[in-house]
């Protein structure tokens, strides 16, 4: 099955997730060219909206990511992406792009009405 990139202008988001960890590392986008190239080399590859060119994660950096898995959504047009990190992901030096915490972490979800709150 391939990704339906014609519904989303020809590119697809991707979420890039440690293997080992689960952790989500990084969300970036996907065109067909991209796609191929993971398919082909088991590395990374995403479309620069920015640079508008195709990137190979880590190719300047060294901090490459290898393919461990990949799935689509049920609507093929999203990407999960199970990768083997080499060092960081993101380009600031944190392992992950998300770490700019908005909330913080619920211990415990309480209902109203729930006897136990």
């Amino acid at each position: 099955m391939r990704p339906d990139f014609k519904k989303m202008q020809n590119m697809i988001p991707a979420i890039v997730q440690d293997v080992n960890t689960k952790q989500v590392l990084m969300l970036a986008y996907v065109n067909e060219e991209a796609y191929d190239m993971m398919l082909k080399t088991h590395e990374t590859y995403f479309y620069s909206r920015s640079r508008q060119e195709l990137w190979h994660k880590g190719e300047t950096s060294g901090h490459l990511q290898y393919i461990k898995s990949m799935y689509l959504d049920c609507d093929a047009d999203t990407l999960l992406i199970e990768v083997e990190q080499v060092g960081v992901a993101c380009h600031t030096g944190s392992y992950s792009c998300f770490f700019n915490e908005v909330l913080p972490k619920v211990k415990k979800i309480t209902f109203v009405g729930d006897e136990h709150a």
